[in-house]
């Protein structure tokens, strides 16, 4: 068998798909959208802002904010004693910290939700943007995560797949900025808590599906696909498509 013979085996044994992640043993698209809604996501996000409010009811703001803080150390300790990423597990503290230190250069407790409600409208604005312009944000993760090689725009089938997903997202994101702007604006600090918990990793669960399946149906649309040459769709030699 010649070299060419045995290249074009291999790659008709093994369509274009993107190396598992070694912790989740998932392709690279799969495991970025479980990250969104998994369990440990729910945990991670929930237990500094239910300190936060829980502390803010009994304490001081000061020792509240010291309370915060230190409750994003623990979950970061936490998590690297689990073995995880230190760019990961910094999220536990960073998030806190910032938020801490608005609030106590501001002075309002309320002010703890302040990033996180503009962070919402900003992603509302960039998704419903993308779908405007034709490029939905989600699949344009997708073709990033399979090394940008693939027309994607051009197939209807892909592109109505991902504008239905970056659709779902901006509506979470909107109502999130929605709910909260409103209750940032009534100064009510607990049920800030409620609804940043309660519309947090829930509501991130269901769009997490959503992209989940826009990958897989583009993923079967044009990743198998081969040309003649044993070549993926899209993989024409010229520029990378968008």
């Amino acid at each position: 068998m010649t070299k060419l013979q045995q290249d074009d085996t291999t790659n008709d044994d093994h369509p274009t798909t993107p190396s598992p992640v070694p912790e989740t043993g998932l392709p690279r698209d799969e495991a970025i959208v479980a990250r969104m809604g998994g369990r440990k996501g729910f945990v991670y996000s929930a237990i500094p802002v239910v300190v936060f409010v829980t502390a803010n009811l009994l304490l001081p703001l000061a020792m509240t904010i010291s309370v915060a803080v230190l409750t994003g150390a623990g979950l970061m300790v936490f998590r690297l004693v689990r073995g995880e990423r230190w760019t990961s597990a910094a999220g536990s503290l960073v998030g806190v910290a910032i938020a801490a230190g608005i609030v106590a250069l501001t002075g309002s407790a309320k002010n703890y939700f302040a990033v996180g409600i503009w962070a919402n409208f900003a992603g509302f604005l960039i998704a419903l943007g993308s779908v405007l312009a034709r490029r939905p944000v989600t699949g344009l993760i997708w073709n990033f995560v399979h090394g940008r090689k693939y027309r994607w725009r051009s197939d209807r089938t892909v592109l109505r797949a991902h504008t239905v997903a970056t659709l779902a997202a901006a509506g979470v994101l909107g109502a999130r900025f929605g709910v909260q702007q409103w209750l940032y604006i009534a100064d009510n600090t607990n049920a800030l808590g409620v609804a940043r918990v309660g519309m947090g990793t829930p509501l991130s669960a269901v769009v997490a599906l959503v992209i989940l399946w826009a990958f897989r149906r583009s993923t079967k649309q044009l990743a198998p696909k081969k040309t003649k040459t044993g070549e993926g769709v899209g993989d024409t030699g010229q520029k990378p498509a968008e």
